[in-house]
């Protein structure tokens, strides 16, 4: 087909070109839909609304004119439609959503702009129509008169189900109907504050009829073939709200590592309460293992820690809740400060002044916590001299001091502060602190030579504050001059030597840095710090980094290249290079830009420029190319009536455009035409010569013919001029049914979204579906349903009856065809007109059924015509039928597939045809299931051709 196809339109192909002014026009949008509508309002106040039931596939078409070719974007109300669909479809003319949920309902907008006047936007408002499970839940209330004479229970069982539209309710007792007024104990209600979402049934002093099985109809009224959904619940003198009991303590202390398990148990509730496990801080962890009631956390961890809740619910009552709390025993966070005298202003440690030891760790449970105090590894207890204390847990939890009262030179040495828990299970945490001569509080300085730090962008520094002091406390690192994060994300940084390490250092963490001492670990004095400034180089950021430049010979053309910030801004130089020779070279004064520019253009001048502006960091570029390349050609899309055909299986394509800037470049002397059939790798080329100065706006036509239906086509054009071959524009034609309207000739091949204007009937059971060999799946059903169109394309297109479940036996789909007017041929109205009507028919499984025919006449009988009919397998091929017909008004066609016994039943048509005139053969039905011949002889003409080809291909 490849082959042949270039050989016959190399033969065929035409051009005309044509001067035609105006041709350029802002956009204009109007929005179709092809996909799986239950129904449309095409206005209602000026608003479409579309409406689709849930997981169905919403398909919107953006059907948009303009020159040149408007850019297409999709849109949803509160933001872009690209958070809920791919991001492919956002920019194509089809937006296509399968299985659309209920939260994609919303009005969706299609903008088109191609830069001439304001975009045009259309909008359509999508409708997701859906009907959940409905659920009852059974309430009761109990009241006693005076004197205990008098005692009266009321039930109310409630309806609830989530639905668009509104759902109705209705409820039954057993198998009657109960409705308002029918029963007088029993009354039925809605909530007004509900708005029809729920309905509740109300049965009065409870009487021993009420004791019986109730169901709940939830309706939406068929809408979108949404069936009505049913819940029953049986109401006894059993009946119940849930009680449950927790078989564990509250709270349970645990160690890591171990597993627990929580058991809960109903011990009340009719029916039977199901049971579910909810964790107050979010979900369950992951290695959560559930057994009905019983929950069970192999090796825990301290993020398992929280509280955890069982509930019960059948749907009577309130649900019944218990919790309890799993603590995970933890130590962590060691820490220690010494704090001198406070009744003296030096921060030393002398003898005879008091001196204080604080120990601080993080504990899980708190309650838990136990320290012990050892001097150079002897337990010490409190006593005058030496106070233990434990700090109040809600000034500072988890913290121990220790006191020493008139420091002696007999209490210099090593103190130790051990933390642990009372239940075991958990390493101790043991501090160690030196009370001695050399213990001195700190100080901080920066080093010589360490500040300021100078770096170019992307290097490794280190900003250095020197600790002297004993113990050395933790150093906490911070941005001084502004409110900005630190390299690692955080406000502060932990160093433990006094050194910031910076790993590819950027232009924003230039500025000063504060170094600071914490109190951790450290002296509890008024913190010292110090500050250091870093300076970071990096090389010039220019623009434009890359400009394409078009321009035809003997023509100037200036460059700019412009700084836009750099550092340091001094001793900044350019040069300007082609390729590897040098142009210009110099150093900036006052201005922030360069320029060069070629006053002739001569073709040793096209190429790509750079200009390098240099500092000490580094160096920035600007490129430009300066081509004689010509733009490429814009295909016009708003072509009148582009396609027609003259042969049964054959189409001619009007191709037009205009070229894009054709006075900035020299000018257009010839186009590449290239034309490949889609799925194929080879093109078809040929030039196409251009006499004359090419000017904007000025259309050109080409006439494609000999093009093979249904199959599309990629068309691309490339002009040519003195510089060589220009920039390409590539499109898609597709074949499309001619729509005539005086009924001369009529031809569907199904190809088009909305395929040829043929509509489902809404009478019957289920619908025709639009299939290409390339998508179908036959995974299931094998053995039924052509492998091509009746064209022989994999990827043309065909309607046929899915027979898969739920489908039934005899179930019916009709299609309608468009309504078709005829001409009169005498005043008195009738018409003795005669139609050759064909199509193509496959059916191939065992489980075949049949295919109908019949014959609408509008205006005159609602009976419709029987014209032709066939049931049983057929063969695996497709077969042609044609039959002449008489209408004697305006008529429709109707194609009547019936599902037979089995899954094996798929039915196929494609390719209807309807002339004026009677037919040259007249087909029987075929009443035997072997496979004929019929259908085969309509492509005998193309042999000679094949024959023709073959020759020549072995000729190349």
């Amino acid at each position: 087909m490849d082959l042949g196809y270039g050989v016959l339109w190399l033969l065929t192909v035409l051009l005309e070109g044509i001067s035609c002014q105006g041709v350029y026009a802002p956009p204009t949008v109007r929005i179709i839909h092809s996909g799986l509508a239950c129904s449309i309002e095409e206005e209602r106040y000026s608003e479409r609304v579309y409406t689709i039931r849930e997981g169905e596939t919403l398909e919107l078409t953006c059907l948009v004119t303009g020159h040149p070719r408007p850019q297409i974007r999709w849109t949803k109300t509160a933001g872009s439609a690209s958070d809920r669909f791919q991001d492919s479809s956002v920019f194509n003319e089809t937006l296509r959503i399968e299985n659309i949920q209920r939260h994609q309902g919303g009005r969706y907008y299609c903008k088109a702009e191609n830069g001439l006047g304001s975009p045009a936007i259309k909008s359509i408002r999508v409708d997701v129509y859906y009907l959940d499970d409905p659920i009852v839940t059974v309430h009761q209330s109990i009241g006693e008169a005076k004197e205990q004479f008098y005692y009266e229970r009321t039930v109310f069982l409630r309806c609830i189900a989530n639905s668009n539209p509104p759902v109705r309710y209705s409820w039954k007792r057993g198998e009657e109907v109960l409705l308002q007024g029918s029963d007088k104990g029993v009354e039925i209600y809605e909530p007004f504050f509900t708005q029809g979402e729920t309905k509740i049934l109300k049965l009065k002093n409870l009487r021993p009829q009420d004791y019986a099985n109730y169901s709940c109809i939830a309706s939406v009224r068929n809408v979108c073939n949404i069936p009505d959904k049913m819940v029953s619940f049986k109401l006894s003198n059993r009946t119940a709200s849930p009680s449950i009991k927790l078989l564990v303590d509250d709270p349970i202390v645990v160690n890591p590592g171990e597993a627990i398990t929580l058991v809960c148990v109903t011990t009340g509730g009719e029916p039977t309460p199901t049971l579910l496990w909810a964790r107050s801080t979010g979900t369950l962890p992951e290695k959560t293992v559930l057994k009905g009631g019983t929950l069970t956390i192999p090796a825990i961890t301290s993020e398992d820690a929280g509280t955890y809740s069982c509930i019960a619910n059948n749907n009577v009552g309130n649900p019944a809740k218990k919790s309890t709390s799993i603590i995970v025993r933890a130590l962590k966070k060691g820490r220690f400060w010494i704090t001198p005298d406070p009744y003296h202003k030096d921060d030393n440690i002398q003898i005879g002044r008091e001196v204080k030891i604080s120990c601080q760790v993080e504990a899980v449970p708190s309650e838990e916590l136990t320290f012990s105090w050892f001097k150079n590894g002897r337990p010490l207890r409190s006593s005058e001299r030496m106070v233990i204390t434990q700090t109040d847990p809600d000034v500072s939890p988890g913290t121990t001091n220790l006191d020493i009262i008139d420091l002696k030179f007999t209490d210099f040495g090593t103190y130790t502060c051990v933390a642990s828990l009372k239940g075991g299970g958990i390493s101790d945490i043991s501090i160690d602190v030196n009370i001695s001569s050399s213990t001195v509080p700190p100080n901080l300085t920066v080093p010589k030579g360490k500040s300021p730090m100078v770096a170019r962008e992307g290097d490794t520094i280190e900003l250095q504050c020197q600790i002297s002091g004993k113990p050395k406390p933790i150093i906490m690192w911070s941005r001084a001059d502004k409110d900005f994060p630190m390299p690692d994300g955080s406000m502060q940084m932990e160093s433990y030597d006094g050194i910031l390490r910076i790993v590819n250092v950027s232009r924003e963490m230039t500025g000063t840095y504060r170094c600071q001492t914490s109190q951790y670990n450290g002296f509890n004095v008024k913190p010292r710090d110090a500050l250091v400034q870093l300076i970071v180089q990096y090389p010039p950021a220019v623009e434009p980094l890359f400009q394409e430049i078009r321009q035809g010979l003997g023509h100037s053309v200036t460059m700019n290249c412009r700084v836009l910030r750099a550092y340091p801004t001094r001793v900044l130089m350019y040069e300007w290079r082609l390729g590897n020779k040098l142009l210009d070279k110099g150093q900036f004064d006052s201005q922030d830009y360069t320029e060069l520019t070629v006053n002739i253009l001569a073709k040793e001048h096209y190429g790509i420029y750079n200009c390098s502006i240099i500092n000490e960091a580094g160096s920035g570029r600007c490129s430009f190319l300066v081509t004689g390349k010509a733009y490429p050609p814009e295909f016009y899309y708003d072509t009148y009536n582009p396609l027609w055909q003259n042969k049964a299986q054959i189409y001619s394509y009007k191709l037009q455009w205009t070229q894009m800037n054709p006075d900035a470049v020299d000018r257009i002397l010839a186009y590449r035409l290239g034309i490949r059939q889609a799925g194929l790798q080879r093109w078809w080329e040929r030039e196409i010569s251009v006499n004359g100065i090419f000017k904007k706006g000025e259309l050109m036509t080409n006439n494609l013919t000999e093009l093979v239906r249904p199959e599309p086509y990629e068309v691309r054009l490339t002009p040519i001029n003195r510089f060589g071959e220009g920039d390409s524009a590539i499109r898609i034609i597709k074949y499309s049914a001619p729509m005539n309207p005086h009924l001369r000739e009529f031809h569907c091949g199904f190809e088009e979204s909305n395929i040829c204007l043929f509509t489902q009937d809404d009478t019957d059971i289920f619908d025709w579906t639009k299939q290409s060999a390339s998508t179908r799946d036959t995974r299931y059903t094998p053995n039924t349903g052509p492998t091509t169109d009746a064209g022989g394309s994999k990827h043309g297109f065909y309607m046929y009856i899915e027979t898969s479940r739920p489908r039934m036996d005899g179930e019916k789909a009709r299609l309608l065809s468009p309504v078709f007017n005829i001409a009169q041929k005498n005043p008195y109205g009738s018409s003795n007109t005669v139609y050759c009507f064909s199509f193509f028919y496959h059916m191939y499984g065992k489980h075949i059924g049949t295919l109908n025919i019949f014959l609408h006449l509008k205006g005159q009988t609602s009976t419709d015509i029987p014209l032709w009919s066939e049931r049983g397998n057929k063969g695996e091929q497709w077969k042609q039928a044609h039959l002449n017909i008489h209408p004697t008004s305006s008529f429709q066609l109707i194609f009547e597939g019936v599902r037979g016994d089995g899954i094996e039943g798929d039915i196929a048509i494609d390719d209807i045809s309807i002339m004026e005139g009677e037919c040259s053969i007249i087909d029987q039905p075929d009443t035997t299931p072997s496979s004929g011949g019929n259908g085969t002889f309509i492509h005998i003409w193309l042999y000679p051709v094949f024959i023709f080809l073959s020759v020549l291909s072995h000729q190349r």
